[in-house]
């Protein structure tokens, strides 16, 4: 990993949520849409995916609700901006208090708006924050590419000082994304930077087009494993804001 190198920013906000609507409204329709459903969403995950678990709580909050049924099934929410708002470059950020507990797998991504014509890895993916629950003092940033993806990505953990859990509290997620790097922060400390300098020969940099954001709640599948006798139930995932700021060196 090489060291991170940061030059100062001048930042202009372009998009933003606050979360500032009244409780048990949904988040605002003209900015986030859904994935609605289940099927294990390519990493057998057990979650069902619902509109209902998305919702604003009337103290600034946005809330992804996780659930377990009588029927032992699990329900949570996964919003988006497709269709509605896409970045190229800048910095995106969102201060999130995440939920905790083996099987529990929140995220604040991205994926290229791209997705529908070339499908994935091919669009781009950009992790700007994962946590599975058996590992609650630790998060990831990754980014996944053409022949750098699934099991081989760019990616970098962090890990708060003493291995306090994130769960804890609200945390700053970011990334700073130019043509031909992205680097990632946790509460304004750089921590990952990648670039198009490091791709393996003969794959591609896909981050140079629109990307839209995504936040979810997973539970279960490949990489965090399901629930177990330790997982509590209900579990909510609080977001304090989503901010998209366009950024230029400081002359």
């Amino acid at each position: 990993m090489h060291a991170v190198v940061l030059v100062a920013l001048a930042l202009k906000l372009v998009w933003s949520d606050e979360f500032n609507g009244p409780a048990n409204t949904p988040p605002d329709p003209t900015k986030w849409t859904y994935d609605l459903g289940g099927g294990g969403w390519g990493n057998d995950e057990l979650e069902i995916y619902t509109q209902s678990a998305a919702y604003q709580d009337g103290a600034g909050n946005l809330v992804i609700h996780v659930a377990q049924n009588s029927d032992g099934s699990y329900t949570s929410a996964r919003i988006k901006t497709q269709g509605l708002f896409n970045t190229k470059y800048g910095r995106i950020e969102a201060r999130i208090k995440i939920p905790y507990g083996q099987g529990i797998w929140p995220a604040f991504w991205m994926l290229g708006d791209n997705i529908d014509l070339v499908d994935w890895p091919d669009c781009g993916e950009i992790d700007i924050m994962e946590n599975i629950g058996k590992e609650p003092g630790m998060i990831h940033g990754t980014v996944h590419g053409p022949g750098y993806a699934g099991d081989s990505p760019f990616t970098a953990p962090y890990t708060l000082p003493g291995g306090v859990p994130f769960s804890d509290d609200y945390h700053v997620y970011a990334i700073s994304w130019t043509p031909d790097s992205i680097t990632f922060f946790v509460d304004e400390r750089a921590y990952y930077r990648t670039s198009v300098r490091e791709l393996p020969s003969g794959t591609n940099w896909v981050f140079n087009h629109p990307f839209f954001l995504l936040l979810n709640v997973a539970v279960g599948g490949d990489w965090p494993g399901d629930p177990d006798q330790t997982s509590t139930f209900p579990q909510n995932m609080l977001v304090d804001y989503v901010r998209v700021y366009a950024i230029q060196p400081e002359l």
